[in-house]
């Protein structure tokens, strides 16, 4: 991280859809210099987050300041310091990649320079290709190079690599590497918990509307207290099964009709929950074992899934 100072205070932030509450009073900073990840399943509140914070939405209470302007009342200001890739980026199809960087770039008072811009997304042998020959991981990395046309401090990406294949999504993870790399603040949502991992250096985990984790992703996966996972099912059970009382076994999960237990001792508690399924006969099924990660915590957060299905 580049400096512990904050750039981005978020208080108190509502946003309400008639009765329904899409955001319920988050809070949070971002530090400058760092990827601050929002990470939720789909409704969680993470989009709308962003398009507050970028002036898109309105906030119905609460507010934040981004590089010390306030986004109620300073909007214009802050513009000039921010870039954002939305989810969907309505291109102008018949331009060519160049053509719509320069149009984009005439925008704004401070430009970079295009055909570095263009070289840095990997975009050169595409340049004076028009938008709709571009493939899903090309449009995604035009978009963001859209959004870096004015040099901005700080950059929105939303659900940067959703559709893309895992090359492609490998791609645009190099590239906000680079940006980190040089100073720049971002801003992303997603609900793909290795990206998050990988990518950030602070998570806010949201769910309906509201923060309930903010730290680093291995201090998140430490907290609970646990290396390691064993998830199964059981093919019929018809007795009730103490799984807390097996040793080595912080904390258990259980989603739908898989369990997971959350171990230090991967061995002794793999030992003992065989033991345990064949004193009850029991049959397990399904049985793995990994380490703890992302997903377990929002599990044991919320009984679900980051992604359901």
């Amino acid at each position: 991280m580049n400096s512990e100072k904050e750039i981005i205070k978020v208080q108190n932030l509502v946003k309400k859809y008639g009765d329904f509450t899409a955001v319920n009073g988050i809070e949070f900073q971002v530090k400058k210099g760092e990827v601050f990840g929002l990470l939720g399943p789909n409704g969680a509140g993470k989009t709308t987050t962003l398009e507050m914070l970028v002036g898109l939405r309105k906030p119905d209470d609460g507010t934040a300041f981004i590089d010390g302007f306030d986004i109620t009342r300073e909007l214009n200001k802050i513009k000039e310091v921010i870039g954002v890739q939305l989810q969907s980026t309505s291109l102008f199809e018949l331009l060519t990649v160049k053509e719509i960087l320069h149009l984009y770039a005439s925008f704004y008072n401070n430009q970079v320079s295009i055909p570095a811009l263009i070289e840095d997304m990997l975009l050169t042998d595409k340049s004076k290709n028009r938008i709709k020959s571009l493939s899903g991981g090309q449009k995604q990395r035009l978009a963001i190079a859209l959004a870096l046309v004015h040099d901005p401090k700080i950059i929105f990406l939303d659900e940067p690599t959703t559709g893309l294949d895992p090359q492609a999504r490998r791609t645009l993870w190099d590239i906000i590497i680079r940006l980190k790399e040089r100073g720049k603040t971002i801003v992303l949502t997603t609900h793909y918990m290795d990206e998050a991992h990988v990518l950030c250096d602070r998570i806010a985990i949201m769910d309906q509307g509201q923060l309930i984790a903010l730290d680093t992703p291995s201090l998140l996966v430490k907290n609970l207290q646990s290396d390691s996972a064993v998830e199964f099912r059981f093919q019929d059970e018809s007795l009730e099964v103490d799984l807390k009382g097996i040793e080595g076994v912080k904390q258990v999960g259980n989603h739908k009709d898989t369990y997971v237990l959350y171990t230090d001792d991967l061995q002794t508690t793999l030992t003992r929950l065989i033991q345990t399924a064949s004193d009850k006969n029991l049959k397990l099924v399904d049985l793995q074992t990994r380490t703890a990660t992302l997903e377990d915590v929002f599990i044991h957060m919320t009984g679900r899934r980051l992604r359901e299905g």
